[in-house]
């Protein structure tokens, strides 16, 4: 069909360029010449059949009762998509995936009226949570995370009980399990080490073990801080809070 326009596009371009007139007729599609050739010739627009339906009475609908109707409609997708953009600082692109369906519209909303945090409901509902659904052909109704549990492994993570690498093994967890973020965390023991006096210790073994980079971080090489960083985070298994790590690494170097 595309193939067949864009020729007659070009073909009767052709004909009325040059001063000649479109005869209104059927045309067949040639799909190995790649071209229209003439199949039979309508003469008037009545030669289509076009005719009242005798059997149908005319319908009157007051102008009232469209009013009436217009009003009990819900919000359609359209305007939806244009308040959350508005509303909520969505992009265009997010906006379009969150009004897909009535159900993922929802989840959102129930999920962004219990945060401050709505980019990183935005983020986790359009990559890990959508990313699983598609993979396994289901809809948001089908997901064993509610909006509330969303929200609850967001909280853990403000929190800095757990870090964004640790949200990723618990949101696996959820996801298969339906547990909640707190239950995962507990009971396989991933929270997030803030305890500054646990972390002294960590850090002062660490630093006492690499003389030459904690020198070339003193001789100005930045990047000595983040191998240093990363000596720790190794030494608690990654569970340490990488912010407090900076911090107390800098204040010790």
């Amino acid at each position: 069909i595309q193939r067949a326009l864009t020729y007659e596009i070009e073909r009767q371009d052709k004909v009325l360029s040059g001063g000649g007139r479109v005869t209104q007729e059927t045309r067949h599609w040639d799909a190995v010449g790649q071209r229209t050739s003439p199949t039979r010739s309508k003469e008037e627009a009545h030669d289509y059949r076009y005719f009242p339906e005798p059997d149908l009475l005319p319908v009157v609908v007051e102008k009232s009762l469209i009013d009436e109707l217009r009003q009990s409609l819900p919000e359609l997708p359209e305007g939806k998509k244009a308040r959350f953009i508005d509303q909520y600082e969505v992009s265009d692109y997010n906006a379009e995936i969150l009004v897909s369906s009535q159900a993922m519209a929802d989840y959102f909303e129930a999920a962004a009226a219990k945060t401050k945090d709505v980019g990183s409901v935005v983020r986790w509902m359009t990559g890990e949570l959508l990313g699983h659904l598609n993979s396994e052909g289901k809809d948001i109704e089908d997901s064993l995370i509610s909006s509330d549990g969303l929200i609850g492994m967001l909280d853990l993570i403000e929190q800095g009980t757990i870090s964004g690498k640790m949200a990723k093994e618990v949101f696996e967890d959820m996801y298969s399990t339906g547990k909640s973020a707190a239950e995962i965390v507990k009971d396989k023991g991933l929270e997030q080490i803030s305890d500054v006096s646990v972390l002294d210790e960590i850090i002062a073994k660490v630093i006492e073990g690499n003389p030459s980079v904690v020198e070339d971080f003193r001789g100005g090489k930045d990047k000595a801080l983040g191998f240093l960083v990363g000596q720790v985070m190794k030494e608690t298994k990654g569970s340490a809070n990488p912010g407090v790590v900076n911090k107390l690494l800098k204040e010790k170097l």
